[in-house]
């Protein structure tokens, strides 16, 4: 009887936690199954088992996306990017000492808590289906915070509000022939080249993290791509016909028979980003990110005048 009154209560306790996390829009299915941890604290099923998520405490949540390597859940339907969020909270009150969850140890020796993970749309009101049913475990002492820096770093990023190349040749209303050397080059600015810094922290860690471009990839339209590092020298009249000394590009046919009249032409770049752990011997990495720019341009062929 007393078991069967400690499931009910459970029951009760995850139906009534739903509006406290992820809303009473969120329908699932109450697990009776018990998930035990190792006796150090919430070690075991973190997250459901996914690794590369920040997992935080109802009272200190954040929303995250995967860490480089790891597949994004898809777009839904509105085209926003779902993310993870995952919350951990003792239950109140302790379900009775003969219930099984305690898998054989003592309200002594620890408590029992809850840990749900359900995907969120950022920026929408809805709230996408649970990823994994809710787990109920013991454990010895309350799950520590568990905070992948590289989920951090990727967060500062999003701050960044980095771009594509801020493209200032070829322009869309420039003149060009057939022939001619073509300077390609990108202003410079902290959310078009770097360097960007930002910062981002939960759980007490914070992650400070520094990006800048590595390479431009300039692809030209006529079936051509040329990769520059640098940003490109900028042309000046006095120079004539002169090619770049660094990155530059010659087109050999006419746009007049491409869509519009014109070649298209993106410029993509490679975002390298170094990131650390604030403080002495904190954990540090890179990874890197691109971002894109477009335009069309037209080229004309040279009339020769006798």
């Amino acid at each position: 009887m007393a078991d069967h009154e400690g499931r009910a209560a459970r029951a009760r306790l995850l139906t009534a936690f739903v509006p406290l996390t992820i809303g009473a829009a969120l329908a699932f299915a109450v697990p009776v199954a018990a998930h035990a941890d190792d006796g150090r604290g919430g070690s075991v099923g973190d997250c459901a088992g996914r690794v590369g998520f920040v997992c935080l405490s109802v009272h200190d949540r954040t929303t995250t996306k995967p860490s480089a390597g790891k597949k994004p859940r898809p777009k839904d339907r509105t085209g926003t990017k779902p993310v993870e969020v995952c919350v951990v909270e003792r239950l109140q009150p302790q379900p009775p000492a003969s219930d099984p969850v305690w898998n054989g140890h003592s309200p002594k020796d620890g408590a029992i808590y809850l840990r749900m993970c359900n995907w969120q749309a950022v920026g929408a009101a809805a709230v996408g289906a649970a990823s994994a049913a809710p787990q109920i475990f013991w454990a010895a002492a309350p799950p520590a915070v568990t905070v992948d820096p590289l989920q951090l770093a990727h967060e500062a990023v999003d701050k960044m509000k980095l771009t594509g190349p801020d493209i200032a040749s070829p322009r869309a209303d420039g003149v060009y022939a057939v022939g001619v050397p073509m300077w390609l080059w990108a202003d410079r600015a902290p959310t078009t080249y770097g360097p960007n810094s930002a910062s981002a922290t939960a759980g007490g860690v914070t992650v400070t993290a520094t990006a800048r471009v590595t390479k431009i990839v300039w692809s030209m339209g006529d079936g051509k791509t040329v990769t520059c590092t640098s940003a490109g020298t900028p042309y000046k009249a006095s120079l004539g016909k002169r090619p770049s000394p660094d990155c530059g590009h010659v087109y050999r046919k006419s746009s007049k028979d491409e869509k519009n009249n014109a070649y298209h032409v993106a410029a993509t770049s490679t975002w390298s980003v170094d990131w650390q752990v604030t403080g002495a011997g904190g954990e540090n990495g890179q990874f890197t990110e691109t971002r894109s720019s477009q335009l069309d341009v037209v080229i004309g062929q040279v009339k020769v005048l006798n």
